[in-house]
């Protein structure tokens, strides 16, 4: 019988720790029976590696599900925060523009435009008008009356200039090219932030001149809790 060069792999069973290990080597046999063996143990190496791969892709699969999970929870968090902060801060800032469609000019009863409105603190009073014609100064109760610019803590001259109300006060604003004379001057009072019970009835007073921009409360508690969901918890 004519002798074969065999290369075999061999399965060694370890029962205590319940592991396999792989011997290959070659040998030379008569024995078709052998050849057989050898074929069976090809065949469980690569079944054995089948089924190390689908364990894998399985892992992969529960980890990727599990991620998914974990996003889903994140955003449910969020839209929970967001209705939150919703409920809690209902009072928006208001950008009350002089004049309304008037603007900025002169021969304009201001006064009566003025009280017309509800200035709160944290609102907005903007001034538009021609640029390089007109301007905006904030002074004191005597500059306002005289039309002087002594007492001036501050100015703008951009054509389309919007003003922080910081503090619940009173405010003067008046043009400094002496058209100040001419009616160009505005006095306003700021009031304290009403109760959120109250404030929705009391801001809804303005008049059409007021227009939404951003929340007066929670903006910034907002913009700190949404980077802590992102970074904190693995957005990126």
């Amino acid at each position: 019988m004519r002798a074969t060069t065999l290369f075999f792999c061999e399965i060694n069973q370890n029962n205590a720790e319940k592991e396999e290990s792989f011997v290959c080597g070659a040998r030379t046999t008569q024995n078709s029976t052998q050849l057989d063996s050898f074929l069976n143990c090809l065949q469980r190496i690569l079944s054995v590696n089948q089924e190390t791969e689908k364990e894998e892709k399985e892992e992969t699969n529960q980890r990727r599900n599990m991620w998914k999970s974990c996003n889903s929870t994140h955003l449910i968090l969020f839209l929970l925060f967001i209705s939150g902060l919703a409920v809690l801060t209902p009072i928006l800032a208001t950008d009350h523009i002089v004049g309304a469609n008037r603007g900025w000019n002169p021969g304009i009863n201001y006064t009566l435009w003025a009280n017309n409105q509800t200035f709160y603190v944290g609102d907005l009073i903007s001034f538009r008008y021609t640029k390089n014609q007109y301007n905006v100064f904030e002074v004191n109760q005597t500059g306002y009356d005289n039309c002087t610019l002594d007492s001036a803590v501050g100015n703008w001259s951009s054509g389309k200039d919007f003003i922080p109300l910081n503090q619940a006060k009173r405010y003067y604003f008046i043009c400094g090219n002496g058209q100040c004379y001419n009616g160009m001057k505005v006095s306003v009072v700021v009031h304290p932030l009403p109760s959120p019970q109250a404030a929705p009835s009391a801001h809804n007073s303005s008049s059409d001149s007021a227009v939404l921009v951003v929340p007066r409360q929670g903006f910034r508690a907002l913009a700190v809790s949404l980077a802590m969901l992102c970074f904190g918890f693995g957005w990126v």
